[in-house]
């Protein structure tokens, strides 16, 4: 479980944003500005990030705030499961995926993610999981609450590319996992990515 301050931080984070959106009295303003920093300085202060960082972070945000969507494409071959090597993470390898786009339906931005990252060309056919990023061991913590979606994806075509974000496409056996980018895919979701494989009748997983 990720620590209560993260928590703390993110909620008052998300009621400042969305006061903003509808407030209009400069008074009101104001107040909602002044609890964004200091919802700033909650994060800054444990995690050794710069307040100027994290407010101006916090700042960018606009609109109601709801959780954001980050979906990945499983994609398996002959029993063994697709990753990506993040240049961003040190060289550290994850299920191919990313923001959903707005334009996109949750399957097509898992088929374009697997796409862009891999070079594979796939085909979405069922939802395996949708689980809460702070429930399931993610490390760092981030400063947004998010939504993790993971579809299986049939592969139907393509070749093996690098992508802007990554260097490197493989497909591993579960006895052979390389090093995770925790950030964004962790041991244990792959392990139940290669579970679901065996069990295909199973139901989506969820929180």
């Amino acid at each position: 479980m990720e620590p209560r301050w993260l928590d703390w931080a993110r909620r008052v984070q998300a009621l400042a944003q969305s006061g903003l959106t509808y407030s209009r009295n400069p008074f009101e303003v104001e107040r909602y500005e002044a609890l964004r920093d200091i919802a700033a300085e909650m994060m800054s202060q444990p995690s050794g990030t710069a307040w100027e960082t994290v407010r101006d972070l916090f700042a960018e945000q606009t609109g109601y705030a709801t959780p954001k969507v980050d979906v990945r494409g499983v994609v398996f071959r002959d029993g063994r499961l697709l990753l990506v090597r993040e240049l961003r993470d040190g060289g550290r390898w994850t299920l191919p995926g990313g923001f959903a786009d707005v334009g996109d339906t949750p399957s097509q931005a898992a088929v374009r993610e697997v796409r862009e990252e891999s070079g594979y060309e796939t085909r979405a056919v069922k939802l395996l999981a949708c689980w809460d990023r702070s429930l399931h061991g993610h490390a760092p913590p981030g400063p947004f609450h998010l939504y993790k979606l993971f579809f299986l994806c049939e592969l139907t075509g393509g070749a093996r590319a690098d992508g802007h974000e990554t260097a490197g496409a493989e497909f591993f056996a579960e006895d052979a996992i390389p090093e995770l980018s925790l950030g964004r895919t962790t041991p244990s979701q792959v392990k139940r990515m290669f579970e679901h494989l065996r069990h295909p009748e199973w139901p989506a997983d969820f929180d």
